[in-house]
């Protein structure tokens, strides 16, 4: 199936979890193996024939904008004026990625192995999927707190956990945009647009053929960097 061609990258948090660590920076800017976690995000984008990539902004978008001056290749969905969450960002970046399936990722985790939106691309099937997430097993995903959140049956296909030990979530997926339209709300979550998918039958998921470190908290970044010299 043909890959999707624009990458939605989320870099508009506030970051409260990392304390101290996001009182004079942005999340995305924190060094992890010296490098900032969205260099490692971006480093994911390597090799894709992509057309777009849109980073949103909104705490310290300053400084962002500065850190990627550098990317012509980078495009900035201004959230300066109000904080949208997931899903009204996705909504609000839609005029710069356009109206096709994209790429989304968060700016917060670290992946080893495969890359992550190589092997997205390769198990995506629009007729089949509004979405489809790359997952791990809840004890797998470094540095994450919880449980999981989905179940997956021998086709790849979600429901909720509701309350199982279950797989998780870790920062990246595609999905269909058409029907972001239809939600009211300016502000909300991806997870809306996800129960929307799984209630219909199209909500998919993939394991992640490596690690992934969720870097949400000071004490995360040392496992994320121990994954990482782990390879």
């Amino acid at each position: 199936m043909p890959q999707p061609r624009a990458l939605m990258l989320f870099a508009a948090g506030f970051g409260t979890r990392m304390g101290a660590l996001t009182a004079d920076r942005p999340k995305p800017l924190i060094p992890v193996a010296g490098r900032a976690l969205i260099d490692h995000a971006l480093d994911q984008a390597e090799g894709l024939a992509l057309d777009r990539i849109v980073v949103n902004v909104h705490y310290r978008a300053d400084q962002i904008r500065t850190h990627l001056a550098g990317r012509p290749d980078v495009m900035i969905s201004d959230e300066t004026a109000a904080i949208l969450e997931t899903g009204g960002g996705l909504r609000a970046a839609l005029p710069l990625l356009g109206a096709d399936p994209v790429f989304v990722m968060n700016s917060d985790s670290v992946w080893t192995g495969q890359n992550p939106l190589v092997q997205l691309a390769a198990a995506w099937d629009p007729a089949r999927m509004d979405v489809l997430l790359l997952l791990l097993p809840a004890a797998d995903f470094t540095g994450h707190r919880g449980s999981g959140d989905f179940l997956m049956d021998a086709d790849g296909r979600l429901q909720r956990a509701a309350g199982q030990p279950g797989l998780t979530y870790i920062g990246a997926h595609i999905t269909q945009t058409d029907r972001l339209a239809d939600i009211p709300q300016q502000v909300f979550s991806l997870n809306l647009l996800w129960d929307q998918a799984i209630a219909r039958g199209r909500a998919f998921g993939l394991i992640h053929q490596g690690g992934c470190a969720d870097v949400g908290r000071p004490d995360s970044i040392p496992l994320a960097e121990a994954l990482l010299a782990d390879v």
